[in-house]
């Protein structure tokens, strides 16, 4: 231990510490030699400076002084500890401090020992310290969290299992299905994840057994099955912990985290969960909330406006769904109903007045000013554009003026706007040059946005999205050679990049051209991100131009029901119309144009169909 590191700044001369001791340490000093030679405080107050009346009058209100059990001689151990630590000598204050620590049986002293050792960057001196702490305060639980931190900071995972049931078994009643969530996080940077889920699962072996921590404890499993990405395993984890509770929101938190990576069988545990809850229950709100906020993502609107209904039905005092809520109104154009939404979310969130919620509020004033432009009222939108302060959201206004000036038939004002927003950070010359790329290829002017993707990725040549963006305007412009060059760029820059391959595949398909490398093209894409719909679509597609219609049919039925969108359904609408099966393909065009009324490819299919469904 004496050879930590000195603690001393490294300029810090020998003139430098004797200067420092004209102050706290010299006085640190003369009331040692006091403790030792056993003057009383008495006599020690008698020979101080006269108190103003003032501070006399304090002293005489001040609650009693309730004196320490140290004697003179542990009070001198610990002083020259921290005078040694001080001083530069952290190993020698360690040892004091430490020794003083197990005399007493103090945890606050422990807990003093540890944190010398960690400041010296000493993590088997800390490990030592913290294990007399539990092994001298068993029933102190810190003692025990320490030990566990240190271990896995020392990356040595295999011995952290009777350290980890010692913890549960000390946990309260109250207490313990939180501790048994908090384990994944706690394991969550050790390298060795398979070790760590062979020991979490040990020490986990009796809460597994018993019903009140079950659901908690294979959840926790499962999550550590999902951080090796082990799926099938999680959600068979998270399966057993419903079974034993079905009414219990952790299998079916992690549920949701699974049906986000693609599982699809995960998604009856939380429908069964939401039924067995209590309706009341804020657990049950949480699952709610983030089930509907999965549906938006998965563009399942119609599920998820019934659960935020519900929701804001039940816990109208909720802001969040009220703003989720509102966000799917302004898509849905219910532009009166999605007024009434943000405004209960801004009287809400106005209570709160946190980070979060400011953040909230933007998106509200955003959506605010949406409305207002739908309305064709732009200074209401602009006054809306005008409550934002927060300087992160600052170009997300711009980009909405930018819009609205755009609207209006002023475009080269609007490319303006955002070309002279201030660049206060390095990153915000690339947000600038996309947001006016976007703001162009959002009304059409394809050329234009194309130039100015090509500027930026002259600006930022390593940028592998910036191609892949530019390449997607320059087979808006006709441009397909350029357009395979600069996919074909992006997969050499990340070989795993499976919109690159998709879009080149796809690209070729809807073209009937080279077909068989297509389909070559779309089946990686296919292995690289087997449960992503646009690229089941795109595999779909080609089987359809290759003639097997009934392959092709399969496939984007799937992809339409995983992800009903209105491209999926202009092509699993075709396929439908070649087979035959008029009033079926009737049906699927007529929903795709009720989930996004001007999708491009869309109204071309109808146009070369003649089809007016």
């Amino acid at each position: 231990m004496n050879s930590l590191p000195c603690t001393a700044h490294p300029d810090s001369t020998r003139s430098d510490r004797a200067f420092s001791m004209q102050g706290p340490a010299l006085r640190l000093r003369a009331l040692l030699y006091a403790v030792l030679l056993g003057t009383s405080a008495s006599a020690m107050a008698q020979s101080a400076p006269p108190a103003s009346s003032q501070g006399a009058a304090a002293a005489s209100n001040a609650d009693p002084v309730v004196n320490s059990a140290l004697n003179a001689p542990l009070f001198y151990q610990l002083l020259l500890g921290e005078i040694n630590v001080r001083e530069g000598d952290p190993g020698a204050g360690y040892s004091l401090i430490l020794d003083a620590a197990r005399k007493q049986r103090d945890a606050a002293l422990y807990r003093r020992a540890v944190d010398v050792a960690l400041q010296a960057r000493s993590g088997d001196a800390a490990l030592t310290a913290a294990s007399a702490w539990s092994k001298d305060l068993p029933q102190d639980p810190e003692a025990d969290r320490f030990v566990l931190q240190i271990l896995l900071a020392l990356n040595r995972t295999g011995e952290t299992g009777p350290v980890l049931r010692a913890i549960l078994e000390r946990s309260s009643a109250a207490e313990r299905n939180d501790t048994i969530n908090a384990i994944p996080q706690t394991f969550a940077r050790v390298s060795d994840k398979a070790q760590a889920l062979t020991v979490v699962r040990e020490a986990l072996a009796g809460a597994l057994r018993q019903r009140e921590t079950a659901a908690a404890a294979w959840t926790t499993v499962g999550r550590m099955e999902l951080a090796l990405d082990q799926l099938p395993q999680a959600l068979v984890s998270a399966q057993k912990g419903h079974a034993v509770e079905p009414g219990s929101p952790f299998p079916a938190l992690l549920a949701l985290e699974l049906l986000e990576r693609g599982q699809a069988a995960a998604e009856p545990i939380v429908r069964q969960q939401l039924q067995a809850s209590p309706k009341s229950a804020q657990d049950t709100s949480a699952v709610a909330l983030a089930y509907a906020r999965i549906l938006l993502d998965l563009q399942r609107h119609a599920e998820a406006r019934e659960q935020l209904d519900a929701l804001t039905t039940r816990r109208p005092e909720l802001p969040e769904p009220w703003l989720l809520l509102a966000t799917l109104q302004v898509q849905d154009n219910a532009l009166p109903a999605a007024t009434s939404s943000l405004q209960n979310y801004m009287s809400l969130a106005r209570q709160t007045g946190d980070e979060r919620t400011a953040r909230g509020l933007t998106q509200a004033y955003l959506l605010m000013a949406q409305i207002a432009e739908k309305q064709q009222d732009f200074p209401a939108a602009n006054a809306w554009l005008d409550r934002i302060e927060n300087v992160d959201d600052i170009m997300a206004a711009q980009m909405r003026r930018a819009s609205l000036l755009a609207r209006q038939g002023q475009l080269p004002q609007a490319r303006a706007l955002l070309r002279n927003q201030p660049e206060r950070r390095p990153e915000d010359v690339r947000l600038k040059l996309v947001a006016e790329a976007q703001l162009l290829r959002d009304f059409k002017a394809y050329q234009q946005a194309y130039e100015v993707y090509d500027e930026a990725v002259r600006r930022f040549p390593q940028d592998a999205d910036l191609l892949y963006d530019q390449a997607m305007m320059a087979e808006k412009i006709d441009r397909l050679d350029v357009m395979e060059q600069l996919l074909r760029q992006v997969m050499a820059a990340r070989p795993d990049d499976q919109h690159a391959y998709n879009a080149l595949g796809y690209s070729l398909a809807d073209r009937n051209i080279r077909l068989p490398e297509a389909k070559q093209l779309i089946e990686k894409a296919v292995e690289l991100a087997p449960n992503d719909a646009y690229i089941q679509d795109s595999l779909g597609w080609v089987e359809f131009r290759l003639g097997n219609g009934a392959r092709a049919l399969q496939i984007l039925q799937a992809a339409y029901v995983k992800r009903p969108d209105a491209e999926i359904a202009a092509h699993l609408g075709e396929v439908l119309w070649a087979q035959g099966q008029r009033e079926q393909a009737q049906k699927i065009w007529r929903e795709g144009l009720l989930l996004a009324n001007d999708n491009e490819t869309l109204r071309a299919t109808l146009k070369r169909l003649q089809v007016n469904p």
